[in-house]
């Protein structure tokens, strides 16, 4: 994102807080594309043939954003943070539904599985059950951690590189460093897995 849009979100995040009833819509155009590539990341880690698709993902989150009332705008890297939770929220939520109608209620935690070097992609009801197992875990951390939630979030789901996440969260790429590799051994712990979250954006 360049420097002048930058200052454009936070311009519009500012009159957004105070009120501004054009400036949600005004704001859209200037993250949409940083949106879509958070949603694309979200759904290359969900079933084939999944009801949703990476737009609609887009634009159900930012409603949702929109009709969040009673938040603070504190800047694009809280912005970014709350969308990439609005995605992930919408996508648990599908997730749930779907394993009510097949087991009644019945969830099944199962380990993450390696992004890379599968002979076979993940059943339907592996990829559901993960993400279920996963969101579960991460809502636990993110009670203590909350910033190194915001990094499993931006990461693991988003896909951004450290550097990114540095910049949306305005610290150090080490700090980014050391909270991603901290994550991934809590979420494995938490989740009873014997493998790690995978080292690189998926």
């Amino acid at each position: 994102m360049s420097t002048a849009s930058t200052h454009d979100v936070t311009r519009l995040l500012l009159a957004w807080n105070e009120g501004d009833p054009h400036a949600a819509e005004r704001l859209m155009p200037l993250v949409y594309e940083h949106l879509r590539g958070l949603a694309q990341e979200y759904m290359r880690r969900e079933r084939g043939g999944h009801t949703l698709q990476s737009t609609a993902l887009v634009h159900e989150a930012y409603l949702r954003l929109v009709d969040a009332k009673t938040v603070s705008w504190q800047g694009r890297a809280h912005f970014y943070s709350l969308a990439a939770r609005a995605m992930r929220r919408i996508l648990v939520d599908h997730a749930r539904h779907r394993i009510t109608l097949r087991r009644g209620g019945r969830q099944q935690r199962v380990p993450l599985e390696e992004a890379d070097g599968l002979e076979s992609p993940p059943t339907e009801e592996t990829k559901e059950d993960e993400l279920m197992a996963l969101d579960t875990a991460l809502e636990r951390f993110a009670q203590v951690h909350a910033r190194s939630a915001q990094v499993v979030e931006l990461r693991f789901f988003g896909g951004m590189e450290m550097r990114d996440i540095a910049d949306v969260l305005r610290v150090d790429p080490s700090t980014v460093d050391r909270d991603w590799k901290f994550a991934r051994v809590w979420l494995r712990r938490a989740m009873g897995s014997s493998q790690d979250l995978p080292l690189t954006p998926l």
